[in-house]
């Protein structure tokens, strides 16, 4: 928006001016309109006018009342109204009276655009007006179906292609919610006048009219019952709604259709209980499509044929199967021609029928395989780009709908489909390539794995279904020859699909590929290794790791001569992938050969070769980390787990280094391998073992040098074991732990490690074990150890967050109890124990009723003062409880406003305290702000906000920090409105800012700055503030600019990108806006626009069309029924590729710019943050978030806000500038030798001394001298030297 009072820049130049004395005439000088209007008198206008004798003639019906509402009758008795209110009515109404208060809501649409200047949004806004005044001045109640009659009245009325437009229009809009007797009653003269009107205007220039007859007569055929359709008017009807489906014109074309599908597709009886298969006009529908494609013929133009294919592309699933089978035949014999057009239409037919999925009864399986058979016969060539993409895509929607209806016949032609689209992976194009894969890809996924669990085995012997996968495999299979050795990776790819769909039930026909795959990984500088691991953890996965190492064996048993291992990675592809197999095969397999390295690593260290036994030792090792995957869903838990629980139990207690894969294991098999019950019985029975080996180990002391992960491990561990042991071990674990934390010999570290455990199994004992336990850890709440103490209340926390089950029942009964003791254990509360305390606090706090209110007021204080703690973890729960006892207030009073507001004078008080205090007070309140925004009222807001700007004037840090907080959360929260009262109050108080607190806080203040110049603009801000903070205004200001700047750059240029990569969307022909947009000569000139370039398109299209010649001398065979792969869209040769897009910028000299993600988001950001950003940096002020991260987030912040420095060397002295000068003559200077050196294309070296006014001072003339002898000296040297040589040359 401009600024007010001032003109854009060159407008002044435009404007015509008063001439001085005459600013008070009445009029001005130039009256070209009046002018204009004399010129007319007693002449006939030379332009094209709106008057018209049709508009004459319709404004005399509308005004005499002789345009009735069809049959409808006036009623008897009027609205009881006097005279007077009838003629203030009359007298208030203007032209659109009818449209601005219509109350029907079928013309919304048309409401909304009444200020448009097209001519024939107008027509139609006075048209409406017209007929809403008409229908009133007729006691009408403006439904549908009163306008449906008057306008179809006024159709007939009218004759102006305008205003028939717009009428029709009206109608098409209303037609749609007439209800369905009336216009099957009114079927008859509806459709005849319908009919009238498109005869009439076939030819005309004018689409308009004709377009929204047609839609008109689509909507009325869709509403007729069944047995309308069985009279033969209804089906004349619709044949001449059909005939114009092959209309020269687009528009007129593209309502046809439209009108058609709508009818066979969405007929009201099609939805019904007794709808029929197919639509009665199908029939006819499918023998006009296939009568003008023939009465076409090979025609050069093809454009019927073009028309009726698409039609097709959205009619063929609606039609029965013999007509289909037609249409079918139809398609393939102008897939003859070879016209390039043709046939990627016919293609797009066919794959639109097979991706409807249609019914038997319209496509059958037959049917269906008929057509593959018969579309090999037209496989492009392999060098044609998009025929071979559209033939895939085609062929792979085929045989998808072809297995849904017939499983077996489907995978019968499931075999030849896979054998020629490998041979599309040869092709020189990788888009043919990728399409091909990703075809087969799709086929194995939705045709081949949901049947091959019935199938069952798969054998190279087996018959039916089973040896067309085996075919099918063996197709892929062959892939792994060197002839594919470029299209190895999509190989690779296709064999992991297959593993994946067919391994479990296939794996005796995959072990020979298994091995084909192992010898190639060997080979060296092969490139697709990752590709290669990736298929074959897909066969473990799928096979299992048993089947996988039968066909390829490990290879490792400890008597190996050399320590190569060929097969060794093996071991990390089965860890990756190995799931869902059966247990004892670990055991029996991977248990004695992980024994066997291990011994041979021990013998091997015993007799000096660490090399070779780190080897080993290494082997055994990977083998124990197969055990996590071995125990992800096991099979036989049941079965196996007794015999490998002695090995497991025996590895976690003597063997350190396979402690944390074991725990893993065990986590591992509880959480993902007990889903059954006998198998958590199973498991659970040996708590009793594993628990105290377990216990055992994390009470053991540790040292500096040993790392911490395994004790978590086992702590974590003995979390998930207890999950699953019975009650009664846990009560007894848990009593003797309450013995060893009561036994004075007990070790500090012993106590805290007891207290851990007891931590763990709290929430699993029963309410007694649970009672006797808080009497035991009660006098640890008061101890002065600060560790005891925050264990203690960690034992507390984890029995007060039981939601059921004992611990929620001992929590409840003793309730008062707890209360009591929280309270009374407040002042001695060290602060490592503030963050489990508070903990415990949320979870009573969340089951408290309304009269513990009183507890409720007790927490505040402390609640408020640990928004300061020196933890984060502290302060998150202290914002968390404020929050938690906000949504306890609001349970206990039923006016949550008020209730709030009761909760809020418990922090007020926090206000008038000591500055820490102070502090606290306002965090506390600006979380509570931010989380009960809505439920706050204005004035509590409000008068926050004026306190807290007081507040501002504090000299300590700590209080101006949180009141800016409060401020900045509190712009965010508020209504622009509410928020506007108070700006000058904030911006006066910022302003007294001391300069050591501007400064401190400069950062803060400018993002708050920014928001305030968001919803407030600059120069409010500006006005308001001092003019020491004009200077950072206007930074701001800059700032922004060129933020949405970037924005606006950057979002233009995305909407290029998708522009160029999505195809344009055709409309319906169904919205407003292209009927109002333009007027009816500019509908005209971009209808001819759009013919040209139609045909320019067409023409275009027809010469991308090449012959493939035949090979060497041999002629070019025309009977060949492959012929039609010699008809190429693409020119035959090597074709350039686009380049690849590797996703980086590239700098001008070709390097590649790689940004960091993080950057990259910083970037972006422009300046507007959500509610939960700006929560996030109230976070990062309060001291929540990590300090590292608000360290990176300061620096980054700083980097973007701060202008870059503007000094640049120059001057004397210490400005001088240091780079040192270009010395003349340094170009010819010689890398090695001395002297200078001659260079081709340039001037011979010379010396001179450049010419410098700097060189007339005299106090610099003995050094000039200086210089200029050592020239003439240098110079004669070389001269008498060049000489002694010349001398040299010329002596015989």
């Amino acid at each position: 928006m401009g600024r007010s009072g001032k003109l854009p820049s060159g407008a002044s130049a435009k404007l015509k001016r008063w001439k001085k004395g005459h600013s008070s005439d009445s009029n001005p000088v130039t009256c070209r309109h009046r002018q204009a209007a004399r010129s007319r008198f007693f002449s006939r206008p030379s332009e094209k006018s709106d008057l018209t004798v049709d508009a004459v003639k319709l404004h005399n019906e509308l005004q005499s009342g002789s345009l009735r509402l069809g049959k409808s009758k006036a009623p008897e008795t009027a609205m009881e109204e006097g005279d007077e209110m009838a003629l203030t009515e009359k007298s208030s109404g203007t032209f659109l009276s009818g449209l601005s208060d219509c109350t029907n809501v079928t013309f919304s649409k048309v409401q909304r655009f009444w200020e448009s200047n097209s001519a024939a949004h107008k027509e139609i806004c006075a048209v409406l007006a017209a007929v809403t005044e008409v229908i009133r001045s007729q006691g009408g109640k403006e439904t549908e179906t009163e306008y449906f009659a008057a306008l179809m009245t006024t159709m007939e009325a009218v004759e102006s292609p305008e205003s028939l437009a717009a009428v029709a229009y009206l109608l098409n809009l209303v037609l749609k919610r007439v209800p369905s007797p009336v216009l099957i009653r009114k079927f008859s003269d509806t459709s005849k006048a319908f009919m009238d009107i498109m005869s009439a205007q076939a030819s005309s220039g004018s689409t308009s009219a004709l377009r929204w007859v047609l839609s008109c007569l689509a909507t009325l055929l869709r509403k007729q019952d069944m047995e309308a359709w069985s009279y033969p008017v209804t089906l004349q009807v619709f044949h001449g709604l059909l005939s114009f489906t092959v209309h020269a014109k687009p528009k007129i074309r593209k309502a046809a259709q439209h009108g058609v599908c709508s009818v066979l597709k969405g007929s009201d009886f099609m939805f019904g209980e007794k709808a029929p298969a197919h639509h009665p006009a199908a029939v006819s529908t499918a023998k006009f499509c296939i009568q003008e494609i023939e009465k076409a013929g090979g025609s050069k133009e093809a454009t019927t044929t073009l028309h009726m294919l698409t039609l097709l592309k959205d009619m063929l699933p609606c039609f029965p199967e013999g007509l289909v089978k037609n249409c079918s035949e139809t398609l393939l014999r102008v897939m003859t021609l070879s016209h390039v057009l043709v046939t990627a239409c016919a293609m797009q037919a066919f794959h639109s029928l097979f991706h409807a999925k249609p019914s038997p009864g319209t496509l059958s399986a037959e049917l269906n395989a008929q057509i593959i058979t018969a579309l090999y016969d037209y496989l492009p060539s392999e060098n044609d780009l998009q025929p071979q993409l559209a033939w895939l895509k085609v062929m792979e929607k085929a045989h998808i709908n072809l297995v849904r209806l017939q499983r077996d016949l489907g995978l019968g032609h499931l075999a030849r489909f896979f054998g020629t689209a490998m041979s599309c992976l040869l092709s020189p194009h990788s888009q043919v390539v990728i399409a091909a894969t990703q075809s087969l890809k799709e086929t194995l996924k939705e045709c081949v794995a949901p049947h091959v669990a019935d199938i069952g085995s798969v054998t190279s012997s087996a018959s039916g279904p089973a040896q067309y996968i085996a075919k099918m495999f063996r197709a892929v299979e062959e892939g792994l020859t060197y002839k594919f050795h470029a299209a190895w990776s999509s190989v690779l790819q296709l064999l992991c699909v297959f593993f994946e769909a067919c391994g479990r039930q296939a794996h005796p026909v995959m072990k020979k590929c298994l091995q084909s795959l192992c010898d190639l990984r060997l080979s060296p500088h092969f490139p697709h290794t990752a590709a290669l691991d990736q298929a074959v953890g897909a066969a473990v996965t799928s096979m299992g790791p048993e089947v996988v190492l039968q066909a390829v064996p490990l290879d490792i048993d400890g008597s190996e001569e050399t320590l190569d291992f060929p097969r060794s990675w093996l071991l990390p592809v089965i860890r990756d992938h190995v799931r869902e197999t059966r247990l004892g095969f670990f055991t029996t397999y991977f248990l004695p050969l992980a024994s066997t390295l291990k011994s041979k690593a021990v013998d091997l260290a015993e007799t000096g070769s660490i090399v070779e036994s780190k080897i080993y030792d290494t082997l055994q090792w990977q083998i124990w980390t197969l055990l996590p995957g071995f125990c992800t869903k096991p099979m036989d838990v049941a079965t196996s787990f007794k015999g490998l629980a002695r090995t497991l139990g025996t590895a976690i207690s003597e063997r350190p280094d396979l402690r944390v894969t074991v725990c893993q294991a065990l986590r591992t098999l509880i959480t993902k391998g007990c889903e059954a019950e006998a198998d958590s019985a199973e498991v659970s029975r040996f708590a009793k073992n594993f628990l105290p080996i377990l216990f055992n180990l994390y009470g053991q002391p540790v040292t500096a040098e040993d790392p911490l992960t395994p004790r978590r491990a086992v702590l974590e561990t003995i979390k998930t074991y207890l999950t699953i042991a019975e009650t009664q071990l846990v009560n007894g674990f848990l009593e003797k732990a309450s013995e060893k934390v009561l036994d004075p010999a007990s070790s500090d570290f012993t106590r805290l490690s007891v207290l851990d455990l007891v931590v763990a199994l709290a929430p699993h004992a029963d309410e007694a074990a649970i009672s006797k336990l808080y009497s035991t850890i009660r006098p640890y709440l008061d101890s002065k150890t600060h560790g005891m103490q925050k264990k203690a209340y960690r034992v507390l926390e984890e029995v007060c967050a039981c939601s059921q089950g004992p611990g929620a029942c001992f929590v409840e009964s003793h309730l008062d109890d707890l209360k009591k003791t929280l309270l009374d254990s407040l002042r001695s509360t060290s602060s490592p124990a503030k963050r489990p305390r508070l903990k415990c606090l949320i979870h009573i706090v969340k089951k408290l009723s309304a009269e513990h209110e009183d507890f409720i007021a007790a927490l505040v204080p402390e609640v408020i003062l640990c928004t300061k703690e020196v933890s984060v973890g502290a302060r998150k729960n202290a914002f968390a409880l404020l929050v938690e006892m906000g949504h306890a207030f609001l349970r206990f009073g039923s006016n949550q406003e008020e209730s709030l507001q009761r909760y809020l004078i418990l922090i007020y008080p926090g206000l008038v305290g000591p500055v820490t205090t102070v502090s606290c007070s306002i965090l506390a309140l600006t979380h509570l702000l931010f989380e009960f925004k809505g439920l706050m009222g204005t004035s509590t807001v409000e008068q926050l906000l004026e306190n807290i700007c007081l507040l501002l004037a504090s000299r300590t840090r700590d209080v101006v920090k949180s009141a800016l907080g409060f401020i900045k959360v509190a712009v965010v929260v508020m209504d622009v409105l509410h928020l506007a009262k108070h700006v000058q109050l904030v911006m006066e108080a910022i302003g007294k800012l001391s300069d050591d607190m501007r400064r401190h806080f400069r950062m803060k203040l400018r993002n708050l700055f920014t928001k305030f110049i968001r919803k407030f603009g600059f120069e409010l801000v500006k006005g308001l503030l001092p003019e020491e903070y004009h200077k950072v205004l206007i930074n701001i200001r800059k700032a922004e600019t060129r933020a949405k700047r970037h924005r606006a750059l950057s979002q233009a240029a995305a909407e290029e990108e998708e522009e160029e990569e999505e195809d344009p969307v055709q409309g319906t022909g169904d919205s407003i806006e292209e009927i109002l947009a333009d007027s009816e000569d500019e509908d005209n000139e971009e209808e001819e626009r759009g013919r040209g370039r139609e045909q320019r398109k067409l023409a275009r299209q027809r010469s991308r069309a090449w012959l493939k010649e035949g090979g060497g001398d041999e002629p070019l065979n025309f009977l060949d029924p492959k012929v039609a792969q010699r008809v190429l869209a693409t020119q035959p040769g090597p074709g350039r590729g686009k380049k690849k897009d590797h996703g980086f910028k590239v700098s001008a000299d070709g390097r590649l710019i790689i940004r960091e993600e993080e950057d990259d988001k910083i970037e972006e950001e422009d300046g507007t943050k959500g509610e939960d950003e700006e929560m996030t940096d109230l976070m990062e002020d309060v001291g929540i978030t990590n300090k590292k991260k608000l360290k990176q987030h300061k620096e980054v912040e700083e980097e973007e806000l701060e202008m870059p420095p503007q000094y640049q060397a120059g001057g004397s002295g210490i400005h001088r500038p240091l780079a040192k000068k270009a010395v003349p003559g340094a170009e010819y200077k010689a890398k090695k030798a001395k002297g200078d050196m001659k260079k081709k294309g340039r001037l011979d070296p010379y010396a001179y001394i450049p010419l410098n006014r700097t060189k007339l001072n005299r106090r610099k003339k003995v050094k000039l001298q200086g210089q200029f002898k050592g020239l003439v000296k240098a110079a004669q040297r070389g001269s008498q030297v060049g000489h002694q040589l010349h001398r040299k040359d010329r002596r015989p």
